[in-house]
C-alpha cells in the first residue's frame, strides 16, 4: 500500500455530529500511552501527522484521516488514563460507543495493547465492548522493539489468553521503530477496503 495523500478531514468532539462518509473506515482504539499516534504515523508514512501527546489522555476527539481519497483512519480517544476525571472517562466511553454503533462505513477495529504486559481491565473491557458491537478486533501488540525476540511467543500467548481471543482472531506484533508488522496491517486494510483487485 503506497500512501500518497493524507488529510486530517474531520475532528469530532463529544457533542459533534459524526460525519457520514462514503469510504471505508478503520478505527484505532487503545490506552492513552500505548503508541496509537506512533502506529498511525507509521501507517501514514508521516513523522508526526497524528499528534503524539506529551500528556497521555490528551486526545479527546475522534479524528478522521482521509488516506489517498480511498479510506479513512479513525483515531478514537485514548482510554484508561488515571489523571482524567470519571466524568471525562464516561464522556469518552459514550463517544466511542456512539461511533461503533452508528458508523455505516466501519470495516475493522484495531485494538492496540502493549506487548510487554498482560492486557489490563480497560483493555479487556474495550475488547469485549468491540466484540459486543459485532466486530472482531484485530489486536496490534505495540512496542515490539522493547522485548527480546525470544519473548514474543510467550507475550502474544499471554495477550490472547487474557483477552479470551478465538484461535482465528488476528494478532499482529508491531514496532513503530522498525516498522515490523506494518505490511501485515496494510494487507488487512487493502483487503477489507476492497483495494486488492485494483493493483
Amino acid at each position: 500500500m503506497i500512501i500518497k495523500q493524507v488529510n486530517l478531514e474531520t475532528v469530532c468532539g463529544v457533542t459533534s455530529v459524526l460525519p457520514e462518509n462514503d469510504k471505508p473506515e478503520f478505527a484505532f482504539a487503545g490506552k492513552s500511552n500505548v503508541g496509537k499516534s506512533s502506529l498511525i504515523n507509521a501507517l501514514m508514512n508521516r513523522k508526526s501527522y497524528a499528534r503524539t501527546s506529551a500528556q497521555p489522555g490528551k486526545t479527546q476527539t475522534i479524528n478522521y484521516y482521509n488516506i489517498n481519497d480511498q479510506l479513512y483512519f479513525v483515531d478514537l480517544p485514548g482510554y484508561g488514563y488515571a489523571k482524567v476525571s470519571e466524568k471525562e472517562k464516561i464522556k469518552w466511553g459514550q463517544m466511542i460507543e456512539r461511533y461503533l454503533k452508528t458508523s455505516d462505513q466501519l470495516k475493522q477495529v484495531f485494538l492496540l495493547v502493549d506487548i510487554r504486559h498482560a492486557p489490563g481491565n480497560n483493555d479487556i473491557m474495550m475488547y469485549d465492548w468491540i466484540v459486543n458491537n459485532g466486530y472482531h478486533p484485530v489486536i496490534i501488540a505495540t512496542k515490539l522493539d522493547k522485548i527480546k525476540r525470544s519473548q514474543v511467543g510467550k507475550q502474544t500467548k499471554l495477550i490472547r489468553e487474557t483477552l479470551g481471543m478465538q484461535k482465528e482472531d488476528i494478532l499482529i506484533p508491531f514496532s513503530a521503530e522498525t516498522k515490523q508488522g506494518r505490511e501485515e496491517i496494510y494487507d488487512l486494510l487493502e483487503e477489507a477496503a476492497g483495494l486488492k483487485e485494483e493493483e
